[in-house]
C-alpha cells in the first residue's frame, strides 16, 4: 500500500496494514514461530503508528474538533492499554501459553480503537479541518513515524511537548536494539 495524502490517508494506510499482518497470524496454528515475527512486525508498525498520533493527531483533533478533548482522551486511554499488551507480548515466545491470549486481546483491542477512529474520529476531523492542514498533518505523521520508537514504552509522556521530546531518542535506542536482535525480521 501506498503512504502520503493527508493525515487520514496515511493513518488509514496503517490501519490496513497491520491487518494484513493480524490475517497473517491468525492464519497460521497457535504456537507457529511466525505468529512471534508477525506480532513483532505489528508492534514496530503500532507503536510508530501511534506516537505519530499522539503528537500530531490528537493535538488536532482537540484544537478543531467539537468535543476533540473527549474524543482526544478516549484514544489515548486505548494506547495505554494497547501498548500495554504489547510490552507484556514483547516478552512471550509463540509457544507460551499467555502468547496466544494476549495477542487475541490486543488484535481485538487494535480492531476495535480503528473501528471507532475510521467511524467516528476521521469523519470529524475532516468536517472541521481544512484539506490544506490535513495534508500537512499528514506530512508531519510520516516524519514522526520515522524517528518513532519502535517498541512500547507505557510510562512515557502521551501528550505534547514532553512526547516530541523524547520520543526521537528512544526510537533510536529501539531501531539498534531491533538490528542487533533481528527483531521484526525474518531468519534466514
Amino acid at each position: 500500500m501506498g503512504h502520503g495524502g493527508t493525515v487520514i490517508d496515511e493513518l488509514t494506510t496503517d490501519h490496513r496494514e497491520v491487518e494484513e499482518l493480524f490475517a497473517k497470524i491468525e492464519a497460521l496454528p497457535p504456537g507457529h514461530e511466525k505468529r512471534k515475527l508477525y506480532a513483532d512486525q505489528a508492534t514496530i508498525e503500532l507503536v510508530r503508528h501511534s506516537v505519530a498520533e499522539e503528537e500530531y493527531l490528537y493535538p488536532a483533533v482537540r484544537a478543531h474538533v467539537p468535543g476533540g478533548g473527549t474524543l482526544a482522551d478516549r484514544e489515548l486511554e486505548d494506547h495505554r492499554g494497547a501498548e500495554r499488551l504489547m510490552k507484556e507480548l514483547e516478552g512471550l515466545e509463540s509457544g507460551d501459553p499467555s502468547f496466544d491470549r494476549t495477542l487475541t486481546s490486543l488484535i481485538h483491542e487494535i480492531r476495535s480503537h480503528v473501528s471507532e477512529e475510521e467511524g467516528t474520529l476521521f469523519p470529524r476531523l475532516r468536517e472541521a479541518v481544512p484539506p490544506q492542514e490535513l495534508a500537512e498533518l499528514g506530512d508531519k505523521v510520516r516524519h514522526a513515524k520515522k524517528t518513532a520508537p519502535t517498541r512500547p514504552h507505557p510510562h512515557s509522556p502521551q501528550q505534547p511537548p514532553a512526547n516530541k521530546l523524547l520520543a526521537p531518542g528512544a526510537g533510536l535506542v529501539d531501531r539498534i536494539r531491533d538490528a542487533l536482535s533481528g527483531r521484526g525480521k525474518e531468519k534466514d
